[in-house]
């Protein structure tokens, strides 16, 4: 879920983004990621660079009909550190400079999962490539034959049949490069050998990358991930049904291929939203780091909105088909869909150096542990909640309003409970999960087994920071904050989780 809060927090009341489904979420991974330089090797290799977004925010279920971007160049540095400026960058697509590629993300793929080829057979030099970019064309430049009619990025949205342009406000940072850092590469970076030829492929999760201003603009935030795939062996698939004697299959369930980072906790890596007969596939699926397995995360709920149990499968290799999961309804005779549900609200701060309020954007996470296992835990869908991977804020001046930021100096933004003191006015709506522990288990050919370990779910809310309108540039003395483990308590059950940056620019 996507929110932009204005300046004036009652200045018209913000929107939240239309409803984007996630496919390959993976907004708010950070993995952890090499602190120094890769190294270049003697000898030469050779990649392919392609383009996915196996996207599900499109038509007929989704917001968009076509999101539009125009493709100039896509360069590699072993140094992860490296500015825009900086020596070092090698172009992978040297013939995007002078004949730009405009790609409808939201366009059916190839029989490979690919959305387009953007470079092919490109030779480089062999090494650990520890930082990528993708520039854009800036929305004023001419292009042949332009499906945004005077734009070179624009969206389309369902409810036009008349496929209406809109245009798509880009940060500086599209045409110096929005950098795909080691932490958003598959394995922490882009390792290839003399005399290889590799299959890189870039992620352009459009269901979260697009963001609907107060003034009705559209502006991209883009969220995007790389790394090494195969062309022969890209798919993961199953089936999520109902437990008991009789399974029903369940539709528009959020399924998440997660893996471990440094840390021990689970990030995604991607996503899908299963069909109506409860069937999902990820493709293409990126190789990641070899040497950890995959785990597949799943969330729903039932047609009337009570929400199940999620599931955890563990230990899962790519190629492999997951098979049948079941989702377990919490436990009890009269479940309904509020007794199902937690709640979770807060508020976001940040201050500057100085301790002065200053604007960030705040991306959070659901995080819950498990047998020793700390897991990041895709939202469900429910009446007020779109199915996504995370709830971004921007913080703000509220100090006229009621609540005030605390401490009163810092820059907030609230997100639940739906309803507060202020009239009509609200703030986001809070965080919705399920009420129960998951349930988990080791996968297995013949069908993972599952188990639940705690009745009651150990969450925790992770945040990201960000400097507002840019490409995800990291902000904040520590760009990265957890909160403490939530309480939940009372009927029916909610819990508080603050989180207060400093050190912000």
């Amino acid at each position: 879920m996507k929110v932009q809060l204005q300046n004036n927090r009652w200045n018209g009341i913000w929107q939240p983004l239309l409803a984007m489904v996630c496919l390959v979420a993976v907004a708010g991974i950070v993995a952890a990621c090499s602190s120094g330089s890769g190294t270049t090797t003697s000898g030469m290799a050779q990649v392919n660079v392609m383009l996915s977004d196996p996207s599900t925010c499109s038509a007929p279920d989704g917001p968009y009909s076509h999101v539009w971007v125009t493709i100039t160049d896509v360069q590699a540095n072993v140094n992860g550190t490296a500015g825009s400026t900086d020596s070092g960058w090698t172009d992978l697509t040297p013939g995007l400079s002078t004949a730009p590629k405009q790609v409808d993300l939201l366009a059916q793929a190839n029989n490979q999962c690919f959305l387009a080829t953007l470079g092919d057979n490109m030779q480089l030099q062999a090494g650990s490539y520890q930082q990528l970019r993708i520039m854009l064309a800036d929305n004023s430049t001419g292009l042949t034959a332009n499906a945004c009619g005077t734009s070179a990025n624009c969206v389309m949205l369902t409810s036009d049949p008349s496929n209406t342009p809109h245009a798509l406000l880009l940060s500086s940072e599209a045409q110096t490069g929005l950098k795909i850092p080691s932490g958003q590469i598959a394995g922490g970076a882009f390792n290839i050998n003399a005399g290889q030829t590799k299959d890189l492929d870039i992620d352009f999760n459009t269901c979260e990358s697009i963001v609907q201003e107060g003034n009705g603009q559209f502006r991209l935030k883009p969220v995007l991930h790389a790394g090494e795939v195969s062309t022969t062996s890209v798919s993961m698939n199953g089936k999520v049904v109902t437990a008991g004697a009789s399974p029903v299959a369940i539709a528009g369930a959020v399924v998440s291929l997660e893996q471990p980072d440094s840390t021990g906790v689970d990030r995604i890596l991607a996503s899908a939203v299963t069909a109506s007969d409860g069937t999902w596939v990820i493709c293409p699926v990126m190789e990641g780091n070899t040497s950890k397995p995959y785990d597949v995360v799943i969330t729903g709920a039932t047609s009337t909105g009570i929400l199940f149990a999620p599931s955890i499968v563990t230990g899962v290799s790519v190629g492999s088909t997951v098979g049948t999961v079941v989702l377990n309804l919490p436990a009890g005779v009269s479940v309904t869909a509020a007794s199902s549900t937690a709640w979770i609200s807060g508020q976001v701060t940040s201050l500057n150096a100085s301790s002065a309020g200053t604007a960030i954007d705040a991306t959070l996470t659901v995080l819950e542990a498990v047998q020793g296992g700390t897991y990041t835990i895709p939202l469900p869908m429910t009446a007020t909640q779109e199915a996504e991977t995370d709830l971004t804020l921007t913080t703000a001046t509220f100090t006229t309003q009621l609540p005030a930021c605390n401490p009163t100096s810092a820059y907030c933004a609230d997100y639940g409970p739906l309803t507060q003191g202020f009239g009509t006015a609200q703030s986001s709506g809070p965080l919705q999960v399920s009420a129960a522990g998951a349930y988990i288990g080791a996968w297995s050919s013949s069908g993972a087994t599952l188990s639940q370990p705690n009745l009651l779910p150990a969450y925790v809310v992770d945040g990201i920071a960000t400097v507002p309108n840019s490409a995800n540039t990291s902000d904040c003395s520590t760009g990265e904050l957890k909160s403490s483990a939530i309480v939940l308590a009372g009927t029916p059950l909610t819990g508080t989780a603050n989180l207060a940056f400093t050190g912000c620019q």
